[in-house]
């Protein structure tokens, strides 16, 4: 979300909300700008081939060793103490998610026209991050639709048993997509974006990721294997997004080293004191 405009602001309302959407999102297919993406892409490279290799590997141990008989530790299905957890699943859910951030960002444009001058850099700001956090989410979502129908594994008891080899690829059936996990794609996506962002909040975005792949285990929805390949393509397609924002040099930036770090932006209290006198007469 940018302020540059490169003109006059019309004066129409819509006109303007428009046009702040429009170059909003010039700015994200724009070219990269950044002198050290090069050295940024090798390191986002070769930390998700590693990823991909060691967890990788502990994926096939679980299907091995102990997807079939972990479910079989797990409470029957339907069973009435759990609705706790099934309400927490669904802070999970990508929709919901998604959703949710759009609806913010939607709110931010509408906005972003009748704010104060003072206060539309924090909007800016606040509206990047907020463009990185829906896309960081979106783009593994997405990755992961597609491998659920490929890879075609069934849920836990699909077909009468506990059986970690159940397969049929490209059904395109609900029953037949357990691989991977969609809420743990989007619980360690966002988890790994909001502590790009805001590093202090690391440990409760991996305690909240933690509980939603946890809560997909006690609810018979996935297999531990579902969920760690969940957690591994939402964590790589969340650097992904991570790459592409700082090579044009949006909320990140990229030290000598290649290593990206966010860019100084509002903090939260800023951002109330911000929305107490933006709008003000």
């Amino acid at each position: 979300m940018s302020a540059r405009t490169g003109q006059a602001a019309p004066s129409n309302y819509v006109a303007q909300v428009g046009l702040l959407t429009w170059h909003s999102l010039a700015q994200l297919v724009r070219a990269p700008s950044h002198s050290r993406r090069a050295q940024a892409a090798r390191r986002w490279a070769r930390h998700s081939l590693w990823l991909t290799v060691g967890i990788g590997i502990a994926i096939i141990l679980l299907m091995v060793v102990l997807d079939a008989s972990e479910i079989g530790w797990m409470p029957p299905r339907g069973t009435a103490w759990l609705w706790p957890v099934r309400i927490l699943t669904d802070f999970g859910k990508s929709a919901y998610v998604l959703w949710t951030l759009a609806a913010i960002l939607f709110v931010i444009a509408l906005l972003f026209p009748l704010a104060k001058a003072a206060a539309r850099p924090a909007l800016t700001g606040f509206g990047v991050r907020l463009l990185f956090l829906f896309f960081a989410v979106l783009l593994p979502v997405l990755a992961g639709e597609i491998l659920k129908d490929v890879v075609g594994r069934g849920r836990p008891f699909v077909g009468g048993q506990a059986n970690a080899f159940n397969f049929s690829h490209f059904s395109g059936s609900e029953a037949f997509a357990s691989f991977p996990s969609g809420h743990a794609t989007t619980a360690f996506a966002l988890a790994f974006a909001v502590s790009a962002l805001w590093p202090h909040l690391r440990i409760a975005m991996l305690v909240y990721a933690l509980a939603i792949g946890a809560s997909r285990l006690v609810l018979l929805a996935h297999h531990p294997s579902d969920v760690l390949a969940g957690a591994l393509l939402g964590v790589i397609g969340a650097m992904l997004v991570r790459y592409w924002f700082a090579a044009r040099r949006l909320a990140f930036t990229i030290r000598r080293d290649g290593a990206i770090e966010p860019l100084a932006g509002p903090s939260f209290g800023h951002l109330k004191r911000v929305a107490r006198g933006a709008f003000a007469p």
